[in-house]
């Protein structure tokens, strides 16, 4: 009798997991699904790691303060309404901002119909100075509403949901099929020498997936709870509902409140190992960033996989069947 058939499912999983059926079907799951969401994926993963910096990035873009230096008398709000109404005919004014510097430059909304303008004006001269919003500025709230919402509001933030959940089905049949067997697991721990850069590929997609397994899966649940809070609330006050007497103290609070931090990566005023912003912070916004860009490269290495094995041999059997028959000499 073969010794293989003698094994329980269990022990063959453990030794030679590519024999069973049940990881085959989990490969192509893993597979096809990889192909269906690589783009939505990559998108996601490459916006995640840039936001990690949001804060950076809007201290960088934010308005540059512009203070008058006319030597005329300062205009009242009816003043500047009329000229901001001079410059852009056709709009009228729905909102004068004043900082609480008085020479510094007034932000004067105007409307025409659903279009709104937000300008800079001198409180002195009435000038247009310029947009309130720079455009360095508009482009990271827009990179921030792409990646929370894919630009779409509502429904945009239900797809990211369904995208989350789909992470998460990745992460998971990934790392069951990662197991290569209990005598050579901890090749796919490293990269190696030697191998061919098709083996070497494949060793880099093993080694990023397992090492950013965890942060992976955190990213995901941590997803679709931003996406979908009331039924994460509903599911945790089924599981620990609240009373009179556990109100904040319950260990789905902590869940969930530890799941939103975690999916960005910020530490200040929680103790994780320390408080503000500083070197602790910079590092762990740096690793935060780098394992948020874990999955593009999980997308771009199986994408070269999938062309080697699937891609190039089919369009290979199409040149030769396609290559005329030579014919004979008479």
């Amino acid at each position: 009798m073969n010794r293989d058939n003698q094994l329980t499912v269990w022990q063959r999983w453990v030794r030679q997991p590519q024999k069973i059926w049940l990881r085959r079907a989990l490969f192509q799951v893993h597979l096809w699904s990889g192909i269906s969401l690589g783009l939505y994926i990559l998108l996601m993963s490459v916006t995640g790691s840039v936001l990690v910096y949001r804060n950076e990035l809007y201290r960088v873009t934010e308005p540059k303060i512009i203070i008058s230096t006319d030597s005329g008398p300062r205009l009242t709000d009816d003043q500047l309404g009329e000229a901001a109404t001079h410059v852009y005919p056709g709009y009228r004014v729905v909102n004068i901002e004043r900082p609480r510097n008085l020479d510094q430059a007034v932000d004067v909304w105007l409307r025409q119909g659903t279009e709104v303008k937000k300008r800079l004006f001198d409180p002195r001269s009435g000038s247009d100075l310029g947009s309130s919003v720079p455009t360095a500025y508009r482009l990271v709230s827009g990179l921030i509403d792409l990646h929370d919402n894919l630009l779409a509001g509502a429904t945009g933030r239900i797809v990211n949901g369904y995208g989350a959940f789909a992470l998460l089905l990745l992460a998971a049949t990934g790392l069951a099929i990662w197991w290569p067997g209990i005598k050579t697991w901890r090749r796919s721990l490293t990269l190696h020498k030697g191998v061919g850069w098709r083996r070497w590929n494949w060793h880099l997609h093993s080694m990023i997936g397992f090492w950013s397994f965890a942060f992976t899966v955190v990213f995901a649940l941590s997803g679709i709870y931003l996406c979908f809070p009331e039924a994460f609330q509903d599911f945790a006050d089924r599981l620990e509902p609240p009373t009179a007497t556990n109100g904040g103290v319950r260990i789905v609070d902590h869940f969930m409140y530890w799941l939103a931090f975690l999916h960005f990566g910020r530490i200040q005023g929680i103790g994780i190992p320390c408080k503000g912003p500083g070197l602790c912070d910079q590092a762990t916004k740096a690793t935060w960033a780098i394992f948020g860009a874990a999955p593009a490269a999980m997308i771009v290495t199986g994408a070269i996989m999938w062309w080697i094995r699937v891609i190039r041999p089919r369009l290979a059997r199409a040149r030769r069947v396609a290559r005329p028959h030579s014919v004979p000499a008479s």
